[in-house]
């Protein structure tokens, strides 16, 4: 069994259900999120305008507007489909059958800048929390990590881990386990923004496959890429595709 580590995008789409977030819709549940949920909420639903803008990194207050809303109270959908940015176009959630869908809910674990770590299926509403911010006093990459890496890696067990964050998101969880992560390269440099996309190509293949094993995963035909080599480092696998 394979877990996907993932990174959330900085856009989201708008709009949702009716369901409000509770116990039930995120993993790990809602209560050892309420302190950092609560300032986020009272932060953004003050009068303080300008440390609205600076919590979600923007400048001006018409683009702000989307986000100003009751946390508790506003519409959600799966994390996998609010999320909305280059990795997220690539993956095409919407496009994807019965059973893919169904397979990203369960195994792939978005790090989110306000939620810490998500289920694809996990219902949350629209947000922002710029890369890095506190929410009023709370750094989330260590109040996450403090709180759940522990559950995360007795929820992982003994499956297999594909990850495929960004190095800023490594600080949410340090598995115990040993990792697969992935390096893409085009005429010998290594690709940075396009890197984005290319995650977003192997995790739509992964979710359509459903590998059991990264193994199986590496020496599969992902479209648009070729594993040139594996290198095994202390702790980690890197395998090292080549952009065709």
């Amino acid at each position: 069994m394979i877990f996907t580590l993932f990174s959330p995008s900085e856009g989201k789409r708008s709009g949702g259900n009716s369901e409000a977030i509770h116990e039930e819709t995120l993993l790990f549940g809602l209560a050892s999120r309420e302190e950092i949920l609560d300032s986020y909420n009272q932060l953004v639903n003050g009068q303080d305008q300008d440390a609205v803008l600076a919590l979600f990194g923007l400048k001006k207050a018409e683009d702000a507007r989307a986000y100003i809303a009751d946390l508790y109270s506003a519409p959600t959908m799966p994390a996998v489909e609010r999320y909305d940015g280059v990795a997220y176009d690539y993956l095409d959630y919407p496009s994807l059958d019965t059973e893919a869908s169904a397979y990203l809910q369960e195994r792939l674990v978005i790090f989110s800048n306000l939620f810490g770590p998500l289920r694809g299926g996990d219902l949350i509403p629209t947000y922002k929390v710029k890369q890095g911010n506190t929410v009023g006093d709370i750094a989330p990459e260590r109040y996450y990590k403090d709180a759940f890496n522990a559950a995360l890696d007795a929820l992982i067990g003994d499956g297999e881990i594909l990850d495929l964050r960004a190095g800023y998101y490594d600080k949410f969880f340090k598995p115990s386990r040993p990792v697969t992560t992935m390096k893409f390269m085009k005429e010998g440099k290594v690709v940075s923004h396009w890197a984005k996309a290319y995650r977003g190509i192997v995790l739509r293949h992964l979710s359509q496959q459903r590998y059991e094993t990264v193994d199986a995963l590496l020496a599969s035909q992902i479209p648009g890429l070729a594993c040139r080599e594996i290198l095994e480092k202390k702790g980690k696998r890197e395998a090292v595709f080549d952009i065709l």
